[in-house]
């Protein structure tokens, strides 16, 4: 009888082991088979000693997605691994699309599926700069690929309309040159000139650059495919090198004391060891 598949949906983070999770490294060394972006590949190779290796370029990710299946189909215990969160701008959507479309069902099919998350490059990057996601923050992906143009200007503009912090992935390459200025002016429409920025490249991978500047100058700045960009909200400030964005405390208590500044509030937060009717 054929042994159940397993198929393993594996975020393995910015690259850097340091913050490779507990899970995804057992997906990892339980698989027999492991498929991935060949850039991708790379950054996790030293685990990969005495397995099969399925690697394609980019712009294939249909083969990847359909090779990891057929594999788990067989039996085998497939890994797909992908940078950052699997399924944040990853390969776990259109796996799932291509299962839809097969009907695959987790009770009666040959092989389960698993989905294994990991750090995403704009947790990497605000951790990089201190605290720029600790309010409403929105991720708008500039490459038009797969996404049309017009759709990704309305995103935009609701992003600016509502002073989201904005992370921007996918910002440039060489053929798309000209969306980031778009971005920017579309932004400037509705932010300050001067409102924090910072722009990462291949963060906690080798070559991590970072650079901190403001919106008005954010097209200027070196950005690339492996860049992603936080923009902050209206509230957003440098303090040395990094950027903070209040979660609101400031106004509503004393920080030095805990007191409660602005009655038109809840009152604090009780502690779960506290006796009851206390």
């Amino acid at each position: 009888m054929l042994e159940k598949g397993e198929l393993y949906l594996v975020g393995f983070g910015p690259g850097n082991h340091d913050h490779l999770t507990f899970r995804a490294k057992e997906a990892i060394e339980r698989a027999t088979v492991v498929v991935g972006y060949r850039t991708y590949i790379e950054l996790v190779a030293d685990l990969l000693e005495g397995k099969e290796v399925i690697s394609t370029g980019m712009t294939e990710e249909i083969d990847r997605a359909r090779s990891a299946i057929e594999r788990a189909q067989k039996g085998d215990r497939v890994a797909l691994v992908s940078s950052g969160d699997v399924g944040i701008y990853g390969m776990a959507g259109l796996v799932f699309e291509i299962l839809s479309e097969m009907k695959w069902d987790p009770e009666t099919s040959e092989f389960s599926v698993e989905v294994i998350p990991g750090i995403t490059a704009l947790s990497a990057v605000s951790s990089l700069v201190g605290a720029t996601l600790t309010h409403d923050f929105v991720a708008v992906s500039l490459s038009d690929l797969l996404t049309p143009w017009a759709v990704i200007e309305k995103r935009l503009h609701a992003a600016g309309q509502g002073d989201f912090v904005v992370a921007l992935y996918n910002p440039q390459s060489k053929r798309r040159t000209w969306q980031l200025q778009k971005a920017q002016d579309i932004l400037l429409g509705y932010k300050k000139p001067e409102t924090p920025v910072a722009v990462v490249k291949s963060a906690y991978r080798e070559g991590q650059r970072l650079e901190l500047t403001t919106l008005d100058k954010m097209a200027e700045a070196e950005v690339g495919m492996l860049t992603t960009i936080l923009i902050g909200n209206e509230s957003t400030f440098r303090y040395l090198d990094y950027l903070i964005t209040p979660r609101g405390y400031s106004g509503k208590y004393d920080l030095d004391s805990g007191e409660i500044i602005h009655k038109g509030i809840d009152r604090p937060g009780i502690s779960l060891n506290r006796p009851a009717g206390l």
